[in-house]
C-alpha cells in the first residue's frame, strides 16, 4: 500500500515539480519506506511507497518501462500477481523485478483498459503511455483503495486523498449541495463521483478512466454485481461449504502474498475471530493479534476484551490489547480528522487511527474483519427492512437507515443549499438497477457496491494508512463477495444475521463468540455527547468559522446542545457529532489549506 499522485496538463504548460512534492508531503504517511516523482511532457507522477512486496529498490515507483513505453503509480495489492506473472510471460513479456507493481504494466501492455479485469486485489492506479499520450486510471470493484481528482480546463490532478489536492493548490471547495445532502441523511455516505467539496471528486469503484493530452475523458464501468439465485439450486450445506471453501481462500491469499507478517484486527466479534479461526485451521504458527478499548459510559460499555480475550486464549495467538482513556481520545481527535480523506461521522474512526497507531509499531499488515455485515446481512436493521413491506424499496429503506429525513434535512442546513431530496433520488437509482431477485438483494447490493465503500472501507483505510499499516479485507474479496450475492437473503438473515458464518465458525471458534449478541466497535463518548467532549463540540459549532461558513441553521443547532443525548440518528449516530465533525473537518482541511 503506497500513496499516489499526478498531473495531466491539457494546455501544453509543463507540471509544476514543486506542486507534485507538496502532493508528497500530504502523503508521506501512507508511504514512509521510499519516494519519487516522475515527469515526462505533460505528464508528472508523484509516489509515497509501504514496501509490502518484493522489499527491493526495483519496486520502488513510479515504475517506468522503457521497452513498453509506460509509467506506472499504484497504490494496494494484487493478490493473483504470481499467477499473472507466469501467463504473462508466457506471452513474451520479461520482469526486471518480483513484485505485483510490474505485472500491472505488463498486463496493461497486453490488455488495455480490460487489464482492471484480469486484476484481482485492491487498487488504485495510473499509467501513462507515453507513445498514445494518454493517462489511464483504475480503481478496484469494490473501491477499497481511494482515488481522488479535481479537473478544470488547465488539467487533471490526482491523489490518494482529498489533503493532497489541497496542498496542490486551485481547488474549488465550495459545498457540493449534493453531497451535503448525502453527507446528513445517508451517514457521512458521499457516493461516487462527489465528495462534499464541488472541486475534489473521486473515481467509482470498479471503473477505469482514459484521457488524452487534450482532456477528453472515456469512463468505463468494467464490473457490477448481480445478485441474483444460481441457476442451479444450493442446499444450505451446499451454501456453507462453497461460502467456507472461499473465505479461506481469501483469507489464505492476503497472507501469503507478502514479504512481511501479518497480524489481525480481533475486535471479539464474530466475523474478526472467524479470521484468526481461518487462519489457525490452516497452520499458521505465531499468530499475532490486536484489540482496543474504551472507556465506559453508563449506557454502553467501552470494550470487548472478555471475548476477544477468550479468543486469543483459545488459538494462542500472541495478542496485544490497548485500553485508551477518554482524555486521550479527545487530544488525538484532531490528528484523526487531519487523515480523514472525507468527514467521517463513525464512532470508530478515531478508535482506528489510535488501534493502527499501536499495531504499526508491530507489523506492517493486518487482516480485518470490515464487510461481512454488510455482505452476509448481519446488521438488526436489514432484518427489520424485510419484515416492513409497505411502500416503494426506497420507502422501506429509509425508514430504517436514513439519519434524517429530507425535512429534518431542510431545517438543519440554511436555505442557501435547499433543494430536492437528492439522497431519496440516489438510493432509489440504486435499488432499482436490474439483476438483483428481491428487495434485500437490492439492499444488501447496494450496500456493497456504494454503501460500504465510502464508511466503513474508506475509514479503516484512511485511520490504518495514516500508520503506514495496510489492512487486508477478506470478506470483500471479490469472487466471496459474488458468491454470496447470489445466496438467498432469507439463509443470510437466520440466527439474527450472518448465519452461514455461524455455521462455519461452529466447531471453529468458542460458543460464547458465536452466540453473543452482536457488537459494534464501541466509541460511547461520542454517541453520549457530556463533558468535555460536548464543550469541545459547542467549541465548533459556535465558532467564528462556524457562523461564517453559514452552512447550519442557528436553531437547529442550538436544539441540539441543548439535549445532545437526546438526538440519534435510526442507526445510533449523534447528531451534534454529525454536525460538528463536518464543521471540525472543514476547519482542520480545507480552512488550513488556504
Amino acid at each position: 500500500m503506497c500513496g499516489i499522485a499526478g498531473e495531466l496538463r491539457f494546455d501544453g504548460i509543463a507540471p509544476d515539480s514543486s506542486m507534485i512534492e507538496r502532493m508528497l508531503a500530504q502523503l508521506a504517511r501512507r508511504g514512509p519506506d521510499a519516494a519519487g516523482t516522475h515527469i515526462d511532457g505533460p505528464l508528472a507522477f508523484g509516489h509515497r511507497r509501504l514496501a509490502i512486496i518484493d522489499l527491493s529498490p526495483r519496486s520502488n515507483q513510479p515504475m517506468v518501462d522503457t521497452e513498453l513505453g509506460l509509467v506506472l503509480v499504484f497504490n494496494g495489492t494484487i493478490y493473483n500477481y504470481p499467477q499473472l506473472r507466469i501467463e504473462l510471460q508466457a506471452r513474451g513479456y520479461r520482469f526486471f523485478s518480483d513484485g505485483d507493481t510490474e505485472v500491472i504494466l505488463k498486463a496493461y501492455a497486453e490488455w488495455g483498459e480490460a487489464c482492471a479485469e484480469h486484476l484481482h486485489g485492491a487498487f488504485a492506479f495510473a499509467v501513462w503511455n507515453r507513445r498514445a499520450q494518454t493517462l489511464f486510471l483504475a480503481r478496484d470493484r469494490l473501491g477499497i483503495k481511494p482515488l481522488y481528482y479535481s479537473q478544470d480546463a488547465k488539467g487533471l490532478r490526482f491523489a490518494s486523498n482529498t489533503q493532497a489536492l489541497l496542498a496542490a493548490g486551485g481547488v474549488d471547495t465550495t459545498i457540493d449541495p449534493v453531497a451535503l445532502h448525502h453527507q446528513f441523511t445517508l451517514h457521512a455516505v458521499v457516493p461516487a463521483p462527489r465528495t462534499i467539496l464541488q472541486g475534489i471528486r473521486k473515481l467509482a469503484p470498479g471503473t477505469t478512466l482514459t484521457l488524452d493530452a487534450h482532456g477528453n475523458a472515456t469512463p468505463r464501468r468494467y464490473w457490477q454485481l448481480r445478485a441474483q439465485r444460481p441457476a442451479t439450486v444450493l442446499t444450505e450445506r451446499e451454501w456453507v461449504e462453497a461460502i467456507h471453501a472461499a473465505l479461506k481462500a481469501a483469507v489464505k491469499k492476503r497472507l501469503e502474498i507478502a514479504d512481511v507478517k501479518v497480524g489481525v484486527l480481533l475486535s471479539g466479534g464474530l466475523d474478526s475471530s472467524l479470521l484468526v479461526a481461518l487462519l489457525a485451521e490452516q497452520g499458521v504458527p505465531d499468530l499475532l493479534t490486536f484489540s482496543v478499548g474504551f472507556e465506559d459510559q453508563p449506557e454502553e460499555r467501552g470494550h470487548e476484551f472478555e471475548y476477544s480475550d477468550a479468543v486469543a486464549n483459545y488459538f494462542g495467538t500472541r495478542h496485544h490489547q490497548y485500553r485508551i482513556a477518554n482524555s486521550e481520545v479527545l487530544k488525538r481527535l484532531p490528528e484523526a480528522v487531519d487523515n480523514m480523506a472525507e468527514p467521517m461521522v463513525s464512532q470508530d474512526a478515531v478508535a482506528f487511527y489510535l488501534l493502527a497507531e499501536q499495531v504499526s509499531k508491530t507489523v506492517k499488515v493486518v487482516q480485518s474483519g470490515q464487510g461481512a455485515d454488510e455482505i452476509f446481512g448481519g446488521y438488526y436493521w436489514y432484518a427489520r427492512m424485510q419484515e416492513d413491506t409497505a411502500g416503494t424499496p426506497l420507502e422501506r429503506f429509509r425508514r430504517h437507515y436514513f439519519d434524517r429525513d429530507h425535512d429534518e434535512y431542510l431545517q438543519t442546513v440554511m436555505p442557501a443549499y435547499h433543494g430536492p431530496d437528492y439522497t431519496a433520488q440516489t438510493v432509489s437509482a440504486h435499488l432499482s438497477e436490474p439483476h438483483a431477485d428481491t428487495f434485500l438483494d437490492q439492499v444488501l447490493r447496494m450496500d456493497a457496491t456504494m454503501l460500504i465503500t465510502d464508511d466503513p472501507v474508506k475509514r479503516v483505510d484512511n485511520m490504518t494508512m495514516a500508520w503506514a499499516l495496510e489492512a487486508r479485507v477478506p470478506f470483500l474479496d471479490h469472487e466471496l463477495v459474488e458468491l454470496a450475492a447470489q445466496m438467498p437473503p432469507e439463509l443470510k438473515l437466520q440466527s439474527d444475521g450472518k448465519h452461514v458464518l455461524k455455521r462455519i465458525a461452529r466447531g471453529l471458534l468458542p460458543d460464547m463468540v458465536i452466540d453473543r449478541t452482536k457488537g459494534y466497535f464501541p466509541m460511547p463518548a461520542l454517541k453520549y455527547v457530556r463533558g468535555e467532549f460536548l464543550d469541545f463540540m459547542q467549541d465548533i459549532l459556535n465558532s467564528r468559522a462556524c457562523h461564517e461558513r453559514g452552512i447550519y441553521q442557528r436553531s437547529y443547532v442550538e436544539k441540539l446542545l441543548a439535549a445532545p443525548e437526546q438526538y440519534h440518528t435510526r442507526i445510533q449516530g449523534n447528531k451534534l457529532w454529525h454536525l460538528a465533525l463536518l464543521e471540525y473537518w472543514l476547519q482542520r482541511n480545507v480552512d488550513a489549506a488556504r
